[in-house]
């Protein structure tokens, strides 16, 4: 371990997407195995870092905010602390950062995380970096360190199986920010599982840009569905391995076949569509169709007949009609989606759909979220109460806030992202990290409630 001298220690901040939180837990370890010490308080930090997301206005906002907030921590320190900004606000606006924002010493883009140390080195020796620009977003290299996932979520574990995106959405500016995609390589990744289990991890959520391309640029063209395959033979300690981040075109045969037979994989869809009128979907650029949808929908419940289904959709998108806005509910009402979480597009800066003609007026746009958000309540309501009566197993995690019930989530609730299961249980067996077999009795728009089958029998 190199010596720094007096103890040097540093306060790490990242926002956005659970793909930047694996990109801020690398930066972490990386530091922590160069002798520096994470600090909770920025206050008490010698360095203040900020994990940046940039992926639409509003988010690069609130990093705007979070990099000013750590600015005043840092004028409070006296001119003894430093304060770098990495992620994707850097990659996109480095030399804008450095010339607006003076506090800020030191960039980082996508691809330079793991210069993360020798940069704070460089700072302590009184290098200015304050001109310098990120450089190409390519390098993964600071995925293979030995991690440690975030002690606030301990039971799970985000693991990046790639990094960029080749899609080129007419709305999204990730091709530009992070590159087109590169694949891990399996082994790369069954090892960063292995000893994430080995940490005491139980459930692996794997995470892309797309993850059913996963693959398809290596040169020995792995698949998700063999990754899924590896990874519950050679990791026998995981519980359950989650994938996010489906697109349906990619929806193969031969990855909905293995989400049915691998006991390890969760029944769970993630599917952001986006849109269901035909003529919204090509004006995103998007490669699907609402009936290749459909159909891959309708195969994916054939195969897997209790799986979760969760989805997003964009309303107001540039030419979006009242007709084609009907063909949305239509559709969602159809489909009843367990899960549905809606967003009103956001002309971001560089993309094609910025520039497109007939822009929906922004109150317009807001009213289409309500009216998808109301129907998709009742469809909620309505596939929740479908499953009271199942009896699964779920993964306790903490208690509700009056220390009552447990709150946990089965197969059916990824992290972050959707609501929980409360738990009844007076049993001495189970604690924070077990997961009991547990009988869903109720249920509404958003939560469930369960007790552990033993007493519920009793």
């Amino acid at each position: 371990m190199p010596d720094l001298g007096p103890a040097k220690s540093f306060y790490l901040l990242s926002l956005g997407c659970p793909k930047n939180e694996v990109d801020a837990e690398c930066m972490s370890a990386l530091l922590k195995a160069e002798g520096f010490v994470f600090e909770r308080e920025p206050s008490r930090a010698d360095y203040l870092i900020v994990n940046t997301c940039a992926f639409i206005q509003p988010a690069a906002e609130e990093a705007i905010d979070a990099i000013l907030d750590l600015a005043r921590h840092k004028r409070a320190g006296g001119g003894r602390k430093y304060l770098v900004v990495t992620g994707c606000l850097a990659q996109r606006y480095g030399g804008d950062i450095c010339r607006e924002l003076p506090e800020v010493d030191a960039v980082l883009g996508t691809g330079e995380y793991k210069e993360i140390a020798r940069v704070l080195r460089r700072l302590s020796r009184g290098d200015d970096l304050s001109r310098h620009v990120p450089g190409s977003p390519g390098d993964l290299s600071h995925l293979s360190c030995e991690r440690t996932p975030s002690a606030a979520r301990g039971t799970y574990a985000y693991v990046k199986i790639a990094e960029g995106c080749s899609n080129a959405c007419s709305y999204c500016a990730i091709p530009s920010i992070r590159g087109r995609q590169r694949s891990r390589e399996p082994q790369a990744i069954i090892d960063e599982c292995g000893r994430l289990v080995e940490q005491g991890v139980k459930e692996l959520i794997l995470v892309a840009q797309d993850t059913t391309r996963y693959g398809n640029d290596l040169p020995s063209r792995p698949t998700l569905a063999e990754l899924l395959r590896d990874l519950s033979v050679h990791v026998p300690g995981a519980e359950l391995i989650r994938c996010l981040y489906f697109y349906a075109d990619r929806l193969t045969d031969a990855l909905i076949g293995e989400l049915a037979v691998n006991p390890k994989a969760a029944h769970y869809l993630d599917l952001p569509i986006q849109h269901a009128s035909d003529r919204v979907l090509k004006r995103m650029r998007r490669h699907e169709t609402a009936a290749v949808i459909e159909s891959r929908i309708a195969r994916v419940r054939e195969r897997i007949p209790d799986v979760i289904l969760r989805t997003t959709v964009m309303v107001g998108f540039p030419g979006e009609t009242d007709e084609d806005f009907e063909e949305l509910l239509d559709f969602i009402g159809k489909i009843r989606f367990d899960r549905l979480g809606c967003f009103v597009f956001y002309p971001e800066e560089g993309t094609r759909a910025a520039e497109l003609p007939d822009q929906v007026p922004a109150e317009l746009a807001r009213a289409r979220r309500e009216a998808v958000m109301k129907l998709q309540q009742q469809i909620s309501l309505e596939r929740n109460r479908a499953r009271i009566g199942q009896e699964i197993p779920v993964l306790l995690e903490g208690f509700d806030e009056r220390g009552i019930l447990f709150q946990g989530r089965s197969y059916g609730e990824a992290p972050d992202i959707d609501p929980v299961l409360y738990v009844a249980s007076t049993s001495p067996d189970f604690c924070v990290g077990s997961r009991p077999v547990v009988r869903i009795v109720d249920a509404g728009v958003y939560d469930l409630t369960g007790v552990t089958v033993d007493e519920y029998r009793e």
